[in-house]
């Protein structure tokens, strides 16, 4: 290859791969384009298939796109060809020999596979490589290396801009969700008033979601009711400790000063702002009755908005299923068939029918969200929930600890880090990426303490190391969420990898040996 080839090869290959990166920050589709362009370049003999590394700040590589390969969540360890690939950064475009895994004795040896090693750098630092599997017996010439060297150059110039859309597009979104956590803290805030765990507000947000899903509300409209409806009883802060702390049934009077809490609230979220219009019109109409009978306003139908109607039968369920100083909970068949008898009247019917087709998943977040110490002998019969279709890191019974609720806080685990390995194999965005992490830890916080006031209760002689191993998990989530802030492009690979390794340790290491409580 000639100088002047080079340089207009060189010229074409960077336009080509800018207008990919001007209008999508997709490494895979970067991969795409380069094999596209490479393949017009007959002399150098790179196959179809190659990757992008990544450095993470404990210098290890990490794939982050892949093409002519599968994903590292599609193939396990054994026939994953880059898995535990580590060479060292030179600033020349290398070639470098892939050493096959030894296989069990009589089965065939395959061969060696050769790959073109281009670095990646920002800033005269080390950012990754990335690497083109070429045929074996390539040697290329020093024009050929020079060639790749300085398409190298162009890459890491793409890669950079890549990495700082990403960034700035994660710093927006922050300040989106700073927004949003006020709103959830503020909601949070108010449950502690007269519920010592603040645990009605997170089942009341969840079944809601489950409903809100059954009735087939989209993905913008559900993430607004999980961010409002902890806003629902934001209007009890302006009810004297008097009426709102009594232990027993409130009088005709208290009760008509206790139903002003939904216009507190409805005065207290006044504002223009999306998020804050819609926790208003749930906090002033969730006691708002399909017939009109409701208060405070006595309207009716689809007068009442969609999302305070969903939240009436949600903060319903969990009352009537909840002990009260001035009630016991109600069966679950007593509590169902109420709602059943009310729809038309208190409730909408077309909620109740989804109501209960989301049954299974709402007794699931019951169950998930519990106030009472684990007893670990209590027998869970929950209906069957949908077998999913992406399976990452599926549970089977070798992982069960013996504990039937245990064991349903793992499986839920199991399907949010699920749910995460969607997010990235889908490339649904920083968005949703940030959601169900934030899901995730904040869910495995309250498994965590479940777990440990279960075995502080029955005397447990590993709390101490289950504590310590808990409080390290959860300050590695720290971690990630930081260095998501800091390359987005890479944490979300790391985090799914140390997820679906840490999990499955832990339970068959550590929490197996609950058994003993049984």
């Amino acid at each position: 290859m000639h100088n002047n080839d080079k340089l207009l090869e060189i010229s074409k290959l960077v336009f080509e791969l800018t207008m990919v990166g001007s209008t999508d920050n997709d490494l895979d589709v970067l991969l795409e384009q380069l094999f596209g362009v490479l393949q017009k370049l007959p002399t150098l003999r790179i196959q179809s298939k190659g990757a992008i590394l990544m450095f993470s700040p404990r210098s290890k590589p990490v794939r982050v796109a892949q093409y002519g390969l599968k994903p590292f969540w599609a193939t396990d360890e054994e026939h994953d060809e880059l898995h535990d690939f580590n060479h060292p950064f030179n600033d020349q475009a290398t070639l470098a020999t892939i050493t096959p895994k030894a296989t069990a004795y009589g089965q065939h040896q395959p061969n060696l596979q050769q790959v073109c090693i281009l670095p990646l750098y920002a800033n005269q630092q080390p950012l990754g490589q990335v690497l083109l599997f070429s045929a074996p017996n390539w040697v290329p010439t020093n024009n050929e290396l020079e060639f790749l060297t300085d398409l190298s150059h162009a890459l890491s110039s793409i890669v950079s801009r890549f990495l700082l859309n990403a960034t700035l597009r994660l710093r927006e979104i922050e300040l989106e969700d700073a927004r949003t956590e006020a709103i959830r803290r503020l909601g949070t805030a108010s449950e502690y008033r007269d519920n010592e765990t603040g645990m009605h507000v997170m089942r009341m947000t969840n079944i809601a979601g489950a409903i809100a899903k059954a009735m087939g509300l989209g993905d913008e409209q559900r993430e607004i009711l999980y961010i409002t409806a902890p806003m629902h009883d934001v209007g009890k802060i302006g009810i004297a400790d008097a009426i709102l702390l009594k232990p027993e049934r409130l009088t005709s009077d208290e009760f008509d000063i206790m139903k002003t809490h939904t216009e507190i609230g409805g005065r207290l979220l006044k504002g223009s702002d999306a998020l804050i219009a819609t926790a208003r019109d749930i906090a002033l109409c969730h006691h708002e009755n399909w017939d009109g009978s409701g208060y405070p306003q006595g309207i009716k139908t689809t007068e009442i908005p969609i999302l305070a109607r969903i939240c009436s039968i949600a903060d319903v369920f969990d009352a009537l299923m909840s002990n009260r100083p001035y009630k016991d909970a109600w069966t679950l068949e007593k509590t169902v068939q109420y709602i059943k008898t009310e729809s038309g009247k208190k409730f909408d019917p077309a909620a109740v029918t989804a109501f209960e087709k989301a049954l299974p998943e709402i007794l699931r977040i019951r169950e998930l969200y519990r106030e009472d110490v684990i007893d670990p002998a209590e027998i869970v019969n929950l209906p069957e929930l949908p077998v999913r279709k992406t399976r990452w890191i599926c549970w089977d019974e070798s992982l069960s600890v013996g504990i039937a609720v245990i064991d349903e806080h793992h499986r839920y685990l199991f399907d949010l880090v699920n749910d995460l390995i969607d997010v990235v194999a889908n490339k649904m965005g920083a968005r949703e990426l940030g959601r169900v992490l934030k899901a995730l830890g904040q869910y495995a916080q309250i498994h965590f303490q479940a777990e440990e006031r279960m075995m502080q209760q029955y005397n447990y002689p590993r709390l101490d190391i289950q504590i310590t191993q808990h409080q390290h998990f959860l300050t590695r989530m720290r971690e990630f969420n930081e260095e998501l802030h800091q390359n987005p492009l890479i944490a979300q690979f790391e985090i799914l990898v140390y997820l679906r390794d840490w999990l499955v340790a832990h339970i068959r290491d550590e929490d197996t040996q609950l058994c003993a409580l049984v």
